[in-house]
């Protein structure tokens, strides 16, 4: 079985001006020193597991660099990297001199996308690392969420999932970094709207140890109860504004001050308030001409 393209769309997809002869020279490796070499300031992964470094680096003391890291070439001789930071950390654990690399010429927006592509296509990855990633191309390389799904080799929904879990409160957002909870899990609590209840859900979800179709259930229960509730509120509003109408053309037509009541079962009374026999008179013919 061929091996997976590790940026998924080719570098073609991501360099505009890049030819055949660009390729190809960018697919030559070079052994660099290490000491040359500044971390990427675009890179966006942020946490490295330390016993997983510890053991890659036991790795490339024994089998050496597997994959190539990428960097670029910078104007005094030395290099910046785009992607490889892991690898790179892992080898100055090992006392490794020079390291393995693919030297690329790029403007920072290019690698920036090389970066965030290359780092989202790890299958070592939480769900929060890669929307962040995601969110990065779009803002910072101007990307639609259509381009980036051709970019990264995905469906636009599976994009479009990824990014609605930065909408989550950041201490739901650290729960899938740590993962205490699953993509699956959080993307349950997307459809509540509350904060404040979205975090209970949450906490609820690590006590009970939840699956993700049990709190999917949770969810769908809650959201059900506060569509029955918004509606019945809606729907007694709804009858408020009929009452209120209802005693301003009473009031308007009796020429008192008319109160309409009605309890939570729809039963009720109209009350006709007079001052003086005489408005009681006054009222009583009213309704002799609406008899005749």
């Amino acid at each position: 079985m061929a091996r997976k393209n590790a940026l998924g769309r080719g570098l073609g997809a991501l360099i505009d001006d890049a030819d055949k002869e660009k390729l190809e020279k960018l697919e030559r490796i070079t052994e660099v020193e290490i000491e040359k070499i500044s971390v990427n300031p675009f890179q966006p992964r942020s946490n490295f597991d330390e016993e997983a470094l510890q053991e890659l680096a036991s790795s490339i003391r024994e089998l050496g660099i597997i994959q190539p890291i990428s960097l670029r070439e910078m104007e005094d001789g030395t290099y910046q990297l785009i992607s490889g930071e892991r690898r790179l950390k892992a080898a100055t654990m090992a006392r490794l001199t020079t390291i393995p690399a693919y030297i690329r010429t790029a403007d920072d927006q290019a690698m920036l996308e090389l970066a965030l592509v290359e780092n989202i296509q790890r299958e070592d990855l939480d769900a929060i690392e890669i929307a962040i990633s995601y969110h990065r191309l779009i803002e910072e390389c101007n990307l639609t969420q259509e381009n980036l799904s051709e970019r990264v080799g995905k469906k636009r929904s599976t994009v479009a999932n990824y990014l609605r879990l930065l909408r989550l409160p950041a201490e739901i957002q650290l729960g899938i970094r740590e993962r205490k909870i699953s993509m699956g899990h959080a993307r349950s609590l997307i459809s509540v709207e509350n904060p404040d209840e979205q975090i209970e859900l949450y906490y609820q979800i690590i006590r009970d140890e939840l699956s993700v179709r049990q709190a999917e259930e949770l969810v769908r229960k809650l959201v059900s109860r506060k569509v029955k509730t918004e509606d019945k509120i809606r729907k007694k509003q709804q009858l408020n504004e009929v009452y209120q109408n209802l005693q301003k053309q009473l009031s308007g037509f009796f020429s008192s001050d008319i109160q309409v009541r009605v309890n939570d079962k729809g039963k009720g009374k109209i009350v006709i308030p007079f001052e003086t026999p005489e408005d009681l008179e006054r009222i009583m013919e009213l309704f002799d001409r609406l008899k005749a």
